[in-house]
C-alpha cells in the first residue's frame, strides 16, 4: 500500500576477493630451459624467491615474503653468482670449443639472459609487494559458501569423503577413538586366530580325503558329495559367528550432538574437517582423532549442561538472521571497558580458563541448534564489535584471545559462514596483524572490516535491517515489550538519502483505518517531519509531526500512530542538509477498521 517517491537503494556489489599473485612464467621457464649439467653436476641454480601462496595455504605461511632456506651444499652467493654458475653450465655443455666469433656471441646470451632474470626478479617483487599492500584488513573479502550435498561436490571432493569415511568406520571398528589395545593383547589374539585357522584347515583336509575315500568303495556318490560340501559350510559359519562373539562392537562417537556414521549429517561433520585440511584425508582424519580426544580431555558433554553464571551474556548473544538464514552471533568487547568484569574474568589463569569453558560452552549451544542435514545451515555468521575495546596493552586480554583462537580453529572448523568487524579503530591493524600468523587463509578470507561510519551499511550488506539490533543501526529489539508492533518478520524498507535533498515516503491510503510506522535515520543529523494530507480539495492538512532536527543524541527509531478517517495519503519527509549521505529505514502496518 505503500509507494516510495524514489526507487528501492541499489546494494553495492560485494568487494572483490584477494587473489594471490601466481608463480611468475617467466622464472619457471628460466630454470626450465637450464641444459642438463654433466656429472659431477655444478651448484644448482637458486629457487625463484618468495613465489605467491596458493589459497588453501595455512596463515602461518603469510606472515610476509622470506627467502626459502638454502638446500644442503648450496652456498650463498648473490644472485649475480648464481647466475654466473648457470652460464658455466651452458658453456660447460658442449664438448668441442667453440671458436672465438661464437664465444662471443654465447657470452653476449647469457649476459641478456642474465638481464632478463633480473628484470623478472625485480618485477615478482613489485608483484609481491602490490600483494603485500592487498593484505590490509580494510580491504572487503569474497567468500561463498560451498555446498554439503554430496552431488555437489567434485569427484576428487566426494573421493575424499569416500576415504574419511572408511579410516573413520576402521577406527570405529578398532576402537582407535577411545582406548587402544595393548601390544601383547593384540599379538595373542593374532597368534589365538592363527592357531585356529591352522586346525580349521587340518580338519578341513582331513574331511576332504577321507569323502574321497569313501565316494570311490561306497554308493551312491551323490549323497557322500552333498556331505562334503555341507561340512566346510558348517564350519566357516560357525566360525563366522565364534569370531563376531571375539571382536568388539563398533563403538559410538558423537560430535557436536551427531553421531558419527549414522546417518547423512555425519557427511556434513566430515566436510567441514576436510575443507579445514584442504581434503586432504589423512590430514583430516588426524584433526578428527585430536578433536574427539580433545572434546572428551575437555568434557564438553558435561560442559554444555553446567551452570557457568549469566555474568558474559552481553558480551556474547545471538540475534536474528543473515539474508540467507545464518544465524547471528554477536560479540561485543566493548564491555571489557568494566574494569570489573575485566578483572574478573581475565586477572589470572583461573579465570581466564573460567572464561574459555563459558566460551565454549555458549558455542557449543549454539552449535546444537543448527541444522546438519546436508540442505541445511550449520554455519553462523560472526559480528565483532570492537568499539570501546580495550587497546592491544591488555596483556590479559591478548593471552585469553590468542589461547580461544587457536582452541575452536583446530576443534570447531568451518562454522563461520562470515566474520564481519565494525567500528574498527586504528590501532586494530597492528592487532591483526599479530594474531593473522594463527589463522589459515581460508579463514582469513571471510573476513570483512569497517570503520565507525561505515559500520550499519557494511551489516546492511548482509543482514536486513529488521534483523539487525538498535544499536547497530538496524530496528530490531530484543526482550522487549517496548515496541510489539513489529517482529522479525516484518520487512523494512532501506533509502539512500543523497546530501543536500529531502526524501518524502509517500503511504496511501483507500480505507478507513489505524496506521503504526517506525522510521530512523542511521546517525540522525536531519529534520524529520510526518504529515496527513486528504483527498478532498475541501480538507485540511493535519500535521503530526512538526520538522524536527534530529541528532544522534535522540531516540535511534521513531514509531508513532495515526488514526484515519478518510482517504488520502502520510507523507513522511527527511531533509538531509548535510554534505554525507544518510541510510532512511521505515516500515509500517495497517488494520482497517469499521464505524
Amino acid at each position: 500500500m505503500a509507494q516510495e517517491s524514489t526507487p528501492p537503494p541499489v546494494t553495492p556489489p560485494p568487494p572483490p576477493s584477494l587473489e594471490q599473485a601466481p608463480p611468475s612464467p617467466a622464472m619457471v621457464k628460466d630454470k626450465g630451459d637450464l641444459p642438463p649439467a654433466p656429472a659431477p653436476a655444478p651448484a644448482p641454480a637458486p629457487e625463484p624467491a618468495d613465489e605467491a601462496e596458493s589459497p588453501g595455504a595455512k596463515g602461518k605461511e603469510l606472515q610476509g615474503p622470506t627467502l626459502p632456506p638454502p638446500p644442503e651444499g648450496e652456498q650463498k652467493d648473490s644472485r649475480s653468482s648464481s647466475l654466473a654458475a648457470m652460464m658455466g653450465k651452458e658453456e660447460s655443455v658442449s664438448s668441442p670449443q667453440p671458436p672465438p666469433e661464437e664465444k662471443t656471441e654465447v657470452t653476449e646470451k647469457s649476459a641478456a639472459t642474465k638481464e632478463e632474470v633480473v628484470a623478472v626478479a625485480v618485477a615478482d617483487t613489485g608483484k609481491e609487494k602490490q600483494v603485500q599492500e592487498h593484505k590490509v584488513p580494510q580491504t572487503l573479502v569474497s567468500f561463498k559458501e560451498e555446498s554439503n550435498l554430496v552431488s555437489d561436490l567434485s569427484g576428487i571432493e566426494r573421493k575424499a569423503l569416500e576415504e574419511l569415511k572408511q579410516l573413520v568406520q576402521e577406527a570405529l571398528n578398532t576402537h582407535q577413538f577411545s582406548t587402544a589395545p595393548k601390544k601383547d593383547e593384540r599379538q595373542s589374539v593374532i597368534v589365538t586366530q592363527e592357531a585356529q585357522t591352522t586346525q580349521e584347515t587340518s580338519k578341513n583336509e582331513a574331511s576332504a580325503s577321507e569323502s574321497d575315500v569313501s565316494t570311490e568303495i561306497k554308493p551312491p556318490a551323490e549323497t557322500q558329495e552333498s556331505k562334503v560340501e555341507e561340512t566346510p559350510e558348517k564350519e566357516s559359519q560357525e566360525v563366522a559367528k565364534e569370531e563376531q562373539k571375539a571382536a568388539p562392537s563398533p563403538e559410538e562417537i558423537t560430535i557436536w550432538g551427531i553421531p558419527l556414521l549414522k546417518d547423512d549429517r555425519s557427511d556434513v561433520v566430515l566436510l567441514k574437517f576436510l575443507r579445514a585440511r584442504d581434503f586432504k584425508v589423512s590430514d583430516a582424519f588426524v584433526m578428527i582423532k585430536n578433536t574427539i580426544q580433545w572434546r572428551r580431555d575437555f568434557k564438553i558433554d558435561e560442559l554444555v549442561d553446567e551452570d557457568l553464571g549469566d555474568d558474559l551474556e552481553k558480551v556474547v548473544f545471538m540475534h536474528g538472521y543473515d539474508r540467507e538464514g545464518h544465524p547471528v552471533c554477536y560479540n561485543v568487547y566493548g564491555e571489557f571497558q568494566n574494569k570489573e568484569l575485566y578483572q574478573k574474568t581475565f586477572s589470572d589463569e583461573e579465570k581466564r580458563l573460567k572464561f574459555l569453558r563459558w566460551r565454549i560452552q555458549f558455542l557449543e549451544r549454539s552449535i546444537r541448534k543448527l541444522d546438519f542435514s546436508p540442505s541445511g545451515i550449520s554455519t553462523v555468521f560472526q559480528v565483532n564489535d570492537l568499539k570501546n575495546s580495550p587497546g592491544p596493552g591488555k596483556r590479559e586480554l591478548r593471552l585469553a584471545t590468542k589461547q580461544a583462537l587457536l582452541l575452536l580453529q583446530d576443534n570447531y572448523p568451518e562454522f563461520v559462514a562470515k566474520q564481519v568487524f565494525i567500528n574498527v579503530p586504528w590501532w586494530y591493524l597492528a592487532f591483526y596483524t599479530m594474531i593473522s600468523p594463527f589463522m589459515t587463509q581460508r579463514t582469513k578470507s571471510k573476513f570483512v572490516f569497517a570503520g565507525p561510519s561505515k559500520s550499519a551499511e557494511t551489516l546492511f550488506k548482509y543482514v536486513s535491517p529488521e534483523q539487525v539490533p538498535i544499536q547497530y543501526g538496524g530496528l530490531s529489539v530484543d526482550f522487549c515489550d517496548c515496541n510489539p508492533e513489529f517482529t522479525f518478520a516484518d520487512p523494512a524498507t532501506e533509502i539512500t538519502v543523497k546530501p543536500a535533498t529531502k526524501q518524502t515516503v509517500e503511504i496511501i491510503i483507500y480505507e478507513k483505518c489505524f496506521i503504526v510506522w517506525e522510521l530512523r535515520v542511521v546517525g540522525w543529523e536531519v529534520s524529520y517531519s510526518a504529515e496527513f494530507v486528504p483527498d478532498s480539495k475541501d480538507a485540511y492538512t493535519i500535521i503530526m509531526t512538526k520538522p524536527t532536527k534530529m541528532t544522534p543524541t535522540n531516540e535511534p527509531v521513531v514509531s508513532n500512530s495515526f488514526k484515519v478517517g478518510e482517504l488520502g495519503k502520510i507523507l513522511l519527509t527527511v531533509d538531509n542538509s548535510t554534505s554525507k549521505k544518510k541510510k532512511l529505514l521505515y516500515r509500517f502496518k495497517i488494520n482497517p477498521f469499521s464505524d
